[in-house]
C-alpha cells in the first residue's frame, strides 16, 4: 500500500527484455536507502517487487507482460525518469489517499494550461475509468495523490479530467515534464469499486 506521495525522481539505467518480461534497472537512492530483496516499491504508480539492491543507489525489479500491456512501463527506456515511492508504513502520517499500485487503465496528457502559480493538466481517460472519476475526488497518475478539479467529455463521447499542479509537484515528479501526448497510468480510489462491486451484487 501506498500513499501518492512521491519520494524521489528516479531513472531507468537498465532495461533487459526477456520471453514475456522485461528486467528493469532502476536507479534512486532515496527508496533503496532500506530496502531490500522482496520489498515494494511503486515505479510511475505501479507496485514492482525489488530483486536485487545495487551498490550505486539502484535495484531491479521483474515486469511481467501482463502488466506492460496494461500500463505505460512498456516505453520506459534507459534515460526515462520516473516517479518511485516505497510501501507506507502503518506510523507514518498518509499524506495523499490510499494507493495500491494496481492500475486501472492509462490515460493521456491532452493539454497544459500554465498559470503564473500552478499548471492545470487535462487528461484523457478510458470509459472504464471514467465511471469512477468525481469532481473534488482523489486519482493517481504515474503514481502521484491529485485531486481532480475539472471533468469533461468531448462530443465524440471521450472522457477526460483535469488536475491543478502546483510549482512542487511539477518540480518533483514527471507529471512537469509530461508533454501533451504522454501516456500515464491511471489508478481511481479503490474504495469506487467495492462500493460498485457491492451494489452489483446486492442488486
Amino acid at each position: 500500500m501506498f500513499t501518492g506521495i512521491v519520494e524521489e525522481l528516479g531513472e531507468i539505467v537498465g532495461k533487459e527484455e526477456l520471453a514475456d518480461a522485461a528486467r528493469f534497472t532502476v536507479k534512486g537512492p532515496i527508496v533503496t536507502s532500506d530496502a531490500g530483496h522482496g520489498d515494494s516499491i511503486a515505479v510511475n504508480g505501479v507496485c514492482l517487487t525489488v530483486v536485487d539492491v545495487l551498490a550505486d543507489g539502484a535495484f531491479t525489479a521483474d515486469v511481467m507482460q501482463e502488466t506492460l500491456n496494461r500500463s505505460s512501463l512498456q516505453r520506459l527506456e534507459i534515460g526515462s525518469r520516473v516517479n518511485l515511492e516505497r510501501a507506507a508504513s502503518l506510523n507514518s502520517r498518509l499524506g495523499g489517499h490510499l494507493v495500491q499500485g494496481h492500475v486501472d487503465g492509462t490515460g493521456t496528457v491532452v493539454n497544459r494550461s500554465p498559470s503564473e502559480n500552478w499548471t492545470v493538466v487535462r487528461v484523457a481517460m478510458p470509459t472504464s475509468v471514467a465511471r469512477y472519476v468525481v469532481e473534488k475526488g482523489s486519482i493517481t497518475v504515474d503514481g502521484v495523490s491529485l485531486t481532480v478539479s475539472g471533468l469533461g467529455q468531448e462530443s465524440d463521447g471521450g472522457h477526460w479530467f483535469e488536475i491543478s499542479l502546483i510549482p512542487t509537484t511539477l518540480d518533483l515528479t514527471t507529471l512537469g515534464r509530461s508533454d501533451v501526448g504522454t501516456p500515464v497510468n491511471l489508478e481511481v480510489d479503490v474504495i469506487a469499486k467495492y462500493v460498485e462491486r457491492l451494489t452489483t451484487l446486492a442488486e
